[in-house]
């Protein structure tokens, strides 16, 4: 049975705790503002970019030659998964379940005889993944130091996918990100950015012509839709995590709150057993007289 001097140290260090959490809740809180507001921002640019490029696609006359990074290799057999998560933790299941999502499909398609490679940006998700799929990590990419995500630490990333496939390192690139939507719910989501998927061609039967050639405008806008794409999953991302550290950060200032009504019952039970004993001793002494 603990001693009162034990206890008393035990609450003292849940209530430490519990001011931490509180103040990572309210820095977290305070944060997810501006990362709500970009990555909101960010989505209809990214969205109408997708839009754009499935127009100039489908105005290419028959048969003309289309990018690679539109039409692709014409195999399947090598896959590369860009696994963006956060550089820290404390955000509950935020990291591991972008992760698991990763980890799912290259689980599945390595039983469907498909090579997988891994490009990780963020250190959690190399932290998760190395121990399975640890040869097949090609990079990682930190962005610890970075104070406000901007589209110069995404274009790199572009860079480096447009490079590995022109090396012919994979055919298929899937982006893995955690969507935002609020506080309490982040959606993992996995985005094939090569080849570009190009939806169904609009029924509005307008006819454009496009300056210069269709085929020159994709070879401009298709290397940059990948930066733009890689920008978007960063900011999301960055919503997420904070909206995930705050609801995190809550349920444990929560819990220590718990703890710390446990503890102090346990140490008043326990105080007053030993004050009764010492009373009942006392007693018994003076009978005995």
């Amino acid at each position: 049975m603990p001693s009162l001097k034990d206890l008393r140290n035990r609450i003292a260090s849940v209530k430490a705790t519990q001011k931490i959490t509180k103040a990572m809740q309210m820095v977290a809180a305070a944060k997810l503002r501006r990362a709500q507001t970009a990555a909101e921002a960010a989505r209809p640019y990214s969205e109408r970019m997708e839009k754009v490029i499935a127009g100039v696609a489908h105005g290419m006359g028959a048969g003309a030659p289309a990018p690679a990074l539109l039409r692709g290799t014409g195999h399947d057999g090598v896959y590369l998964f860009v696994v963006c998560t956060a550089e820290r933790g404390l955000c509950g299941a935020f990291n591991s379940s972008i992760a698991r999502l990763a980890r799912d499909k290259a689980v599945a398609l390595a039983a469907e005889g498909k090579t997988v490679k891994f490009l990780c940006v963020g250190k959690k998700g190399y932290d998760l993944l190395k121990r399975q799929f640890a040869p097949q990590i090609l990079e990682l990419i930190e962005l610890r130091g970075v104070r406000q995500l901007g589209f110069e630490h995404a274009d790199p990333v572009g860079r480096k996918i447009i490079e590995l496939f022109d090396k012919g390192e994979f055919s298929i690139c899937t982006l893995f990100f955690s969507r935002f939507r609020s506080v309490i719910v982040q959606i993992p989501t996995a985005l094939q950015i090569i080849p570009v998927h190009v939806s169904e061609a609009p029924g509005s039967g307008a006819v454009y012509d496009f300056e210069p050639e269709p085929d020159e405008l994709l070879s401009a806008l298709l290397p940059r839709n990948i930066s733009v794409q890689v920008f978007r999953a960063l900011l999301e991302n960055a919503a997420s995590e904070q909206g995930a550290r705050m609801s995190a950060m809550d349920n444990a200032t929560r819990n220590a709150g718990e703890m710390i009504k446990k503890q102090t019952l346990k140490y008043n039970r326990t105080r007053q057993a030993m004050i009764t004993k010492e009373l009942i001793e006392i007693i018994s002494g003076a009978e005995a007289l």
